[in-house]
């Protein structure tokens, strides 16, 4: 025997999404007359923009002004629309502020920034001691044989050593001196 069969529910009408054209079903949106107008009408970000005429003249005349006319313009912009005149850097104007309020107080001198690296500089020698010089410029400048060292001691003024230490280039200089020569720290 066969099993009973079941009684079915009615079947309800598809749907289909509103991209698919399923038959029995109206198109929704708009028609593809006015979706091309839509999609026409659309800025694209790669087309160039469009300005109009009187902003295209406004462009031309402030790019013939000149940098005092420009200034007046900004000042004269920011007095008609109200616009607060804003500091650049607002920190180092409240800074600057403090020291403004209180003008009975003493100025403070500038430190000298005392420097730390120096270099040092070979300007002239005497002849009768040139060969203890080019030995002494042997031992301070690294990878520079006898022959080098006697090329730059005869090619003054040269660079011997740079960005060292105050300590150390005093003591190059005491000991290219000592050698007989004229030793300048920069």
């Amino acid at each position: 025997m066969l099993p009973a069969a079941r009684a079915l529910p009615p079947r309800l009408p598809r749907r289909c999404p509103p991209a698919w054209r399923c038959p029995g079903q109206r198109a929704l949106g708009t028609g593809s007359a006015r979706r091309s107008e839509a999609l026409a009408g659309a800025p694209l970000d790669t087309a160039a923009k469009r300005y109009s005429p009187k902003v295209q003249q406004l462009v031309r005349d402030i790019a013939g002004l000149t940098l005092l006319e420009v200034a007046d313009l900004n000042a004269l912009l920011k007095e008609t629309l109200k616009i607060p005149d804003v500091g650049v850097m607002p920190a180092a104007a409240a800074t600057l502020l403090p020291s403004q309020a209180a003008p009975q107080e003493e100025e403070e001198v500038p430190l000298k920034k005392e420097k730390t690296h120096f270099t040092v500089r070979l300007t002239e020698l005497k002849a009768t001691d040139k060969v203890k010089l080019i030995k002494e410029v042997k031992n301070f400048v690294p990878g520079v044989n006898l022959v080098q060292a006697k090329k730059l001691v005869e090619s003054l003024p040269q660079e011997i050593k740079a960005n060292v230490s105050k300590e150390e280039a005093e003591k190059i200089k005491a000991a290219l001196e000592a050698a007989g020569g004229t030793v300048v720290l920069e």
